[in-house]
């Protein structure tokens, strides 16, 4: 079946802040896009130096955590309806286009309304987090591997899954996690974690207004755990985290103010 539209909708990951750290093809992409659907952990100065002039820029962000919610049925509809009108439409978003997104819902639109698409990979805010805090997540004799975990449903969370995240080698790194962060450090604690293992808590990873915290388990029985703020959080868990000390080599400005949300008026806000 052919497509009845010239129209194309593109699936890119604009990287986890810093706006240097997107891809040449999504940089291309974003430079000739019509129209850019995006998300809110989106670099705002990404887009106000590439894109086009006359280019439409509708947010489509989330952050649940304040209430900021724009339906992913109506970034479906508006994706459809752009395309079909014969625009190339940029479906921009934070981090990797694939990992922990809702991009699963939006091919399944784009297949069922026959628009022609393609997915561009993304730096995701592990790898970004990982290397603007000197943090190598699978560094040789620290880890034996990496695994990508949220903590959206604790419920859902068995007590062999807490024991296992206890007991590995690997590095777990926990998106979307950062109002999970004592329960986190709780269970882990509670099912024997190695003291000498630590956990990084960095917030809006690679921008201006990086902010680590890290502290072994051993201290977080003598400590308390930062406060979370309702920004862009990664949580990173394991042996690797001690290196961080050793290695860092971004100066952070301490500055916690949201990086994102400050430059929202970039976005002309269409839903």
């Amino acid at each position: 079946m052919s497509s009845l539209h010239n129209g194309r909708v593109i699936l890119a990951g604009a990287g986890p802040g810093d706006p240097d750290l997107i891809s040449v093809k999504a940089l291309r992409y974003l430079q000739k896009a019509d129209v850019i659907l995006t998300d809110r952990l989106v670099s705002p100065v990404l887009i106000a130096e590439n894109a086009r002039h006359d280019a439409q820029i509708i947010y489509v962000g989330k952050q649940c955590s304040r209430g900021i919610h724009t339906p992913q049925q109506d970034i479906n509809a508006l994706m459809t309806e752009l395309a079909q009108q014969g625009k190339l439409v940029l479906r921009l978003k934070g981090g990797d286009a694939s990992l922990f997104s809702n991009v699963l819902d939006e091919l399944e639109v784009l297949k069922a309304n026959n628009i022609p698409y393609e997915i561009v990979p993304g730096i995701s805010a592990a790898f970004g987090a990982a290397a603007y805090t000197a943090i190598p997540l699978t560094a040789r004799e620290h880890s034996r591997g990496v695994r990508f975990l949220t903590l959206f449903d604790l419920k859902s969370v068995t007590l062999n899954q807490w024991r296992d995240w206890a007991e590995t080698d690997d590095t777990l790194v926990f998106y979307m996690s950062g109002q999970k962060l004592l329960a986190l450090a709780q269970k882990l604690a509670a099912f024997g974690i190695d003291d000498t293992k630590s956990i990084a808590i960095v917030q809006q990873a690679t921008t201006p207004n990086q902010k680590t915290t890290v502290l072994s388990f051993q201290e977080l029985k003598d400590r308390g755990l930062p406060a979370f703020e309702y920004v862009p959080t990664l949580i990173i868990v394991g042996s690797v985290v001690n290196l961080h000390k050793q290695y860092a080599w971004l100066k952070e400005s301490g500055n916690s103010d949201s990086y994102f949300d400050n430059h929202k008026s970039t976005y002309q806000n269409a839903i």
